[in-house]
């Protein structure tokens, strides 16, 4: 398998990104991993890293694709970008995922506008996120490329979680709830509504509307909404989980005695930090782009790296692409 990763995509480039992709290439020897982006970079990075046990390879890319870009206008403005060349290796068969710290927007604009482009039937791509807590997973779709989707697009939105859910977490029928502000029957806004009902007619296990508790609780696996709602559901989420962090250390800090309790408690507290600790999944796929696409985080550290690569294999391996196709033109009435 080859995964490509944008070398020039995360905030402190190229340091953890190709750290992690050494990391990657030690924890998957079987595969390759194409680093793109400035070429002499990339090499002076690698120098500080002992011989992977797989291989890396280095393509190079005359420019980069940057926070401060505009989606709307980076495709063209940029068109030797580490994005548009990373992907256009997955478009002309020559590698099978592409993974990327960088530029959300820009990453969307570029896979649909200028590489890889749609999957037929598909649209709207949508942005996923998974969060992980208690041992669970949970995706949610869309986290922030559509902000106002039309009731269809979430219809579509609940398919293709359903498809990525079983090949990331291993379930046989993923259950799909539409987030919304009460579990009861006509909850929600008249855009929430509407998709409750096209959701219902599919094939999927769909178990109604969710509240944002049920994200941690373990009684849904795919959320459906908008991506501006997902977006601040998942941001209040990131806040919420640190600012709780923060106040657990104050208040075991404050004296002596709380102090050889958080010495004695600190394994359960890693075991839990680690659980929600967004590093640990690494990224999740840009669902909807013919084309396997996985966005990390800017603030990506080289575990991050790494863990997007291995679910960049996860969806390559599970023939997510494929399954979207096939599930979509199962069901027309959602297309």
């Amino acid at each position: 398998m080859k995964i490509v990763l944008d070398a020039m995509g995360s905030d402190t480039y190229p340091e953890p990104d190709v750290e992690g992709a050494v990391l990657a290439a030690n924890a998957f020897p079987q595969d390759t991993i194409i680093l793109v982006g400035d070429e002499a970079l990339i090499r002076r990075e690698l120098a500080k890293h002992a011989n992977p046990n797989g291989k890396i390879e280095v393509v190079h890319a005359s420019e980069f694709v940057t926070m401060e870009d505009k989606p709307s206008t980076v495709g063209k403005a940029k068109p030797n970008s580490s994005m548009h060349i990373g992907m256009n290796l997955v478009r002309d068969n020559l590698a099978d995922g592409f993974v990327t710290a960088g530029n959300t927007g820009a990453a969307l604009s570029i896979a649909t506008l200028f590489t890889l482009h749609r999957i037929p039937g598909v649209k709207r791509p949508a942005i996923t996120a998974i969060i992980r807590f208690r041992g669970s997973g949970i995706v949610i779709v869309d986290a922030g490329a559509n902000a106002d989707a039309r009731p269809d697009w979430m219809a579509q939105f609940a398919i293709m979680g359903k498809i990525y859910a079983q090949s990331a977490f291993q379930l046989d029928n993923p259950r799909v709830g539409v987030l919304s502000n009460g579990e009861e029957e006509g909850k929600g806004t008249e855009q929430t509504r509407a998709a409750s009902q096209l959701i219902a007619q599919l094939p999927l296990n769909f178990i109604g509307n969710v509240e944002p508790k049920d994200m941690l609780k373990n009684t849904v696996d795919v959320v459906v909404c908008d991506g501006f709602v997902g977006n601040i559901a998942i941001k209040a989420m990131e806040a919420a989980t640190s600012q709780m962090a923060g106040a657990i250390r104050d208040e075991l800090m404050s004296s002596v005695f709380t102090k050889i309790g958080g010495l004695l408690a600190r394994p359960a507290f890693n075991r839990v930090r680690k659980q929600i600790d967004p590093f640990e999944t690494g990224g999740a796929p840009l669902l909807g782009v013919n084309g396997v696409v996985i966005i990390g985080h800017g603030r990506s550290n080289a575990t991050a790296i790494k863990n997007a690569i291995g679910q960049a294999r996860t969806a390559v391996t599970g023939r997510v692409i494929e399954r979207i196709r096939e599930g979509l033109q199962a069901v027309p009435s959602a297309t």
